[in-house]
């Protein structure tokens, strides 16, 4: 009850004290009355999505903050990652913005977004020599995504109906029609081989492993997702509504390091790539040659709107409300394997409302000076933006 009667401004400074109090309790004879607190178990997938994650854990921010936190686990697949956060292996994590839209509303999992992880982040790729070279040539392809819950898929599936195609969901083994784009599931893992060997066109995932694919085998960039959808999210940061509200000074001191590693990644670009290599920490399985060119900013022969100064990955903690709002709205038009009855009885404004927590990364913005440090937002609205979409 006493938190609900603390300022917002305020809240964060009660946090700390609260902490510092709790500290001081622990006195010989004592320490059997308290419970052992909650520690942060983390997940994720081999991608450049979960670099603040790993970042924090790498550089020792989540130990500065006073938690002990494990090595982060490594899974190869958004199944994985998913059972295992469901079967409690993990309770902080990174997810695919829409996998929480779907675990929430529909699997009714008390699932919260506390932050977005990253932006942009990830391109459709397709070989060399292939005659892929704009979203009007996907007719009859075959595309893989790493998931039906993804922006990935969602930003395919724009790409594909502005050029009016139809994306399917089929065998491979059937003859597609020529306005038809075949849409099919990988592990991020397993794409740059599938790729190699002619089982797929193209797929369309997070970094590395598009930059991977033109190291490895000249493999060609059609369309980066940021050149779409300037700075959108991908991935989130989530932990169960249950655990929040049992561990949030737990939770504030995670997404303190949480951000302080973004702010990190943006001025430390190539000393990220090396703390994430194999070369590195081996957080994930390649090498800094490969991840330098993740951290790298694309040419402007590269984009479309050169003028959007797109990054290939770039970090921004706040969860924006008119990106969650068009994710739904979106979602209710993409198409995927499995029943979506659930997503048409969704009130948009009430779902986005109900699904994000950004108490805890506003509380570490505030002390970090704003979200001004991250992006050139308007300074009478800091934390409202205008989405800007263009596919062609």
């Amino acid at each position: 009850m006493m938190q609900d009667l603390i300022k917002p401004n305020s809240r964060r400074q009660f946090l700390k004290t609260v902490a510092a109090a709790c500290s001081g309790l622990f006195l010989p004879g004592s320490v059997k009355a308290f419970a052992k607190p909650e520690t942060i178990r983390l997940g994720y997938l081999p991608i450049t999505d979960a670099t603040p994650l790993l970042v924090a854990h790498g550089l020792g921010y989540f130990s500065e903050e006073g938690l002990a936190v494990d090595r982060p686990v490594m899974v190869r697949s958004w199944n994985i990652l998913i059972e295992s956060f469901l079967a409690g292996k993990f309770n902080f994590t990174h997810m695919l913005f829409p996998i929480p839209v779907w675990m929430r509303f529909k699997q009714k999992v008390p699932i919260k977004v506390l932050a977005w992880d990253h932006t942009n982040g990830s391109a459709v790729t397709v070989k060399g020599d292939s005659d892929i070279y704009s979203f009007k040539d996907l007719g009859g392809k075959q595309i893989a995504v790493p998931s039906w819950y993804s922006m990935h898929n969602l930003i395919i599936q724009m790409g594909i109906r502005s050029q009016g195609l139809k994306p399917v969901i089929k065998p491979q083994s059937v003859k597609l029609k020529k306005h038809e784009v075949n849409l099919l599931i990988l592990p991020p893992p397993d794409m740059p081989t599938a790729l190699l060997g002619n089982k797929i066109d193209g797929y369309i995932v997070a970094d590395p492993f598009n930059a991977l694919a033109q190291i490895k085998f000249n493999a060609r960039i059609m369309r980066f997702t940021g050149d779409i959808w300037k700075d959108h999210p991908c991935c989130v940061i989530v932990a169960n509504e249950n655990f929040i509200n049992k561990n949030n000074i737990l939770i504030q001191k995670a997404m303190n390091a949480i951000v302080r590693a973004q702010d990190w990644c943006i001025k430390n670009p190539k000393e990220t790539a090396h703390l994430l290599s194999r070369d590195g920490e081996g957080y994930l399985p390649v090498s800094k040659t490969v991840l330098l060119k993740v951290f790298e900013n694309p040419g402007k022969n590269e984009v479309k709107h050169p003028d959007w100064n797109v990054e290939r990955i770039g970090f921004q903690p706040f969860p924006f409300p008119s990106a969650t709002k068009f994710i739904i709205d979106r979602m209710k038009k993409t198409l995927v394997e499995g029943n979506t009855l659930f997503l048409k009885k969704l009130d948009t404004q009430r779902a986005v409302e109900n699904l994000v927590d950004d108490t805890f990364v506003m509380n570490t913005l505030d002390e970090m000076g704003g979200i001004k440090r991250f992006c050139n937002c308007d300074i009478t609205k800091p934390y409202t933006r205008q989405e800007t979409i263009e596919i062609n």
